[in-house]
């Protein structure tokens, strides 16, 4: 099914959002592995924070876009750190971004089902929903770890849609990163968009060819 630029509600039965990057801001955890995470590896370990930076950095690449990435259990392994710890400790950075409030209540009034579909470990997404009350805002909340497959992987839209009994083309799917989002066409997700702003600190940036692309979900309520 080709993407629309713009979404026709009379057409649309479920939303499903990204957590972070679409619905929560980016900046925590931006924050959180850039800054917090190599300066707690860094004393650990007796290095500077930006040689610990530079020690970390290969072995987060390494896997990029699989569940590990996602996994505090795994990088609490890896880093011999408490990771789920240090993020309850760090919680208080943890915020909407702007406009999600708003469009959440908008689609719910809507008569809409609205999902949250995100690659955070269980243990991340308790976090954040105990900071901002995720739960009375959606009506399930989904970690891909549960699945078996990231988001990257096109057969998370297969898995999800037998999960909750989801129609594909009658879904509008928004998100911030490239891969899943390219994810998302090729299960042929109907209405697919990508935030160009996901860390509110940060400059925008431009849209992908193919996704359309917004500032925030509150540009959707135009529509």
């Amino acid at each position: 099914m080709t993407n629309h630029d713009t979404p026709d509600w009379s057409q649309i039965d479920t939303v499903c959002l990204d957590m972070d990057g679409t619905v929560l801001d980016l900046r925590f955890d931006n924050l959180f592995w850039l800054e917090e995470v190599p300066r707690h590896y860094a004393e650990r370990h007796g290095l500077e924070a930006g040689t610990a930076l530079a020690e970390l950095q290969p072995r987060l690449d390494a896997v990029r876009g699989t569940l590990d990435w996602y996994c505090v259990d795994y990088w609490s392994r890896q880093l011999a750190l408490d990771v789920v710890a240090l993020k309850r400790a760090y919680r208080h950075h943890i915020h909407f971004l702007p406009g999600a409030t708003r469009f959440l209540d908008s689609v719910r009034a809507r008569g809409k089902r609205v999902l949250l579909t995100t690659n955070a470990h269980p243990s991340t997404l308790a976090i954040k929903d105990q900071q901002v009350g995720l739960t009375s805002r959606f009506d399930a909340l989904i970690s891909s770890h549960t699945l078996g497959v990231p988001k990257e992987s096109r057969e998370f839209w297969q898995r999800l849609a037998s999960r909750v009994s989801l129609a594909l083309e009658t879904t509008l799917f928004v998100d911030d990163s490239a891969p899943v989002l390219e994810a998302a066409r090729a299960a042929r997700v109907g209405w697919i968009y990508q935030v160009l702003q996901p860390d509110s600190t940060l400059p925008v940036a431009s849209p992908r060819p193919n996704v359309p692309g917004i500032r925030s979900l509150a540009d959707l309520l135009a529509a």
